[in-house]
């Protein structure tokens, strides 16, 4: 193999290899900012709603025998 078709191929690897980067570089940042929107959605929910969607039928109603 003559060098400049080598040149042509390592070249064309780097490109190839800098774009798979940037893609999952913009697939991790994506990620993030889901998982920062999530977080803040579930925080803003009050715990009462939450323990309720968990368990609705725990806690509606006390018996009580003496």
């Amino acid at each position: 193999m003559d060098i400049p078709t080598l040149s042509v191929y390592q070249s064309q690897n780097q490109i190839q290899n800098a774009v798979g980067i940037a893609v999952l570089s913009n697939a991790m940042d994506q990620s993030k900012a889901q998982g920062a929107m999530m977080a803040s959605m579930i925080a803003s929910v009050p715990t009462s709603a939450m323990e309720l969607s968990v368990n609705p039928d725990v806690g509606g109603s006390f018996d009580m025998r003496i």
